[in-house]
């Protein structure tokens, strides 16, 4: 299926997360013939670029991706998919808390849809820090940006993390409700996109072997092994605010947690799954304090010197800022990295009740 012609606009276009997976993952569907014709990618960020270097930057990203080949990613080679998507690129310098921004943006869509064509239909993806989504859709509010008319959609992409805990995770919701309705909101986890992921629920509910034997009768315990193969690099700045735990365990790590405990849902439609995940999260016998505190600290901050994952060395975190391997400075925090760190969840539901 092709879809409908549209814009889409990425927030925080020269970040990381647009780089490594919103482009790529564009460009697989690129190559299965998944987007429209007059479908157009529009940056938007304050860094200082021009289209022409924008593309230039993301191109040398994915020359990595062949480098690499064997990824998550199908990139053999450039080729002309990948012309096809960067002929289709623009660029936009601006600050999301400028409200000039907005209607630069809004011009701009606004030319997009006489030509090439894109009908009005706009998709904006925040790739940004969480302090700013609220910024963004209210900017974009303001603009007319998001008002739906007969035969048009607006619909916002809101990465993890969603809120740094409960109140702030419902304060958001609140604010952003304030602008958009239900419908046209899609909060995400990127790790649900790749295949090893979405193999999952075909494994439990579609596996003649499997389905029978997927419970406590037959499974002792359930390891999830989160292999990157990119370590911190240059992104201290996001860790230092948002940590590592943060940024993997409750998004992640619990999606995959629910997708393998999870009882069969009814149908396969978005709310039939989601309410079983939901079942599976409400098992969890959360951990005391105290529980917390007799647990070994080893191996709760990530690896600081380099180790390798399938074959390729991985950075950590001194090592990838340039610190000699020999430091005495460090001596005290490599008590901190070893590699057999685990967690343990508690599950008081079928299939697994009392794992």
């Amino acid at each position: 299926m092709v879809a409908p012609p549209c814009a889409m606009v990425i927030f925080g276009a020269a970040g990381d997360l647009t780089k490594r997976l919103v482009v790529p993952a564009l460009y697989d569907l690129v190559r299965a013939k998944r987007l429209s014709q007059q479908f157009q990618l529009v940056g938007v960020d304050l860094a200082a670029k021009t289209t022409a270097e924008w593309n230039q930057g993301l191109s040398e990203v994915m020359s990595q991706f062949v480098a690499q080949s064997g990824g998550e990613f199908h990139v053999d080679q450039l080729d002309r998919a990948w012309r096809w998507l960067t002929d289709r690129m623009t660029y936009l310098q601006g600050d999301l808390n400028d409200p000039g921004t907005y209607r630069r943006l809004g011009d701009h869509l606004a030319a997009l849809d006489k030509e090439p064509g894109t009908a009005g239909n706009y998709l904006f993806y925040l790739a940004v820090a969480d302090r700013f989504f609220s910024v963004a859709i209210s900017g974009l509010g303001t603009a007319g940006l998001v008002n739906e008319k007969p035969g048009q959609w607006r619909r916002i992409v809101i990465e993890k993390p969603f809120g740094h805990d409960l109140g702030s995770a419902r304060a958001l919701n609140a604010d952003i409700l304030k602008t958009l309705n239900e419908s046209q909101i899609y909060r995400i986890d990127h790790f649900l996109g790749k295949e090893t992921v979405q193999n999952v629920m075909a494994l439990r509910f579609a596996n003649g072997i499997f389905e029978p034997i997927w419970n406590r009768a037959h499974i002792d315990h359930i390891q999830i092994t989160a292999a990157e193969t990119v370590g911190v690099e240059r992104r201290g700045k996001f860790y230092e605010r948002t940590g590592a735990l943060r940024d993997m365990v409750p998004n992640h790590l619990f999606q995959l947690l629910a997708m393998t405990a999870m009882e069969p849902p009814i149908s396969f439609d978005a709310d039939a799954v989601r309410a079983k995940k939901a079942e599976v999260i409400q098992a969890i016998r959360p951990m005391s304090e105290a529980e917390a505190l007799r647990r070994p600290r080893a191996g709760h901050r990530g690896f600081l010197h380099t180790r390798r994952c399938s074959s390729r060395p991985v950075r950590g975190r001194w090592s990838s800022m340039g610190y000699p391997p020999e430091d005495p400075g460090l001596q005290e925090t490599r008590s901190w990295s070893k590699p057999d760190s685990n967690s343990r969840s508690h599950l008081n539901e079928k299939p697994f009740r009392g794992r």
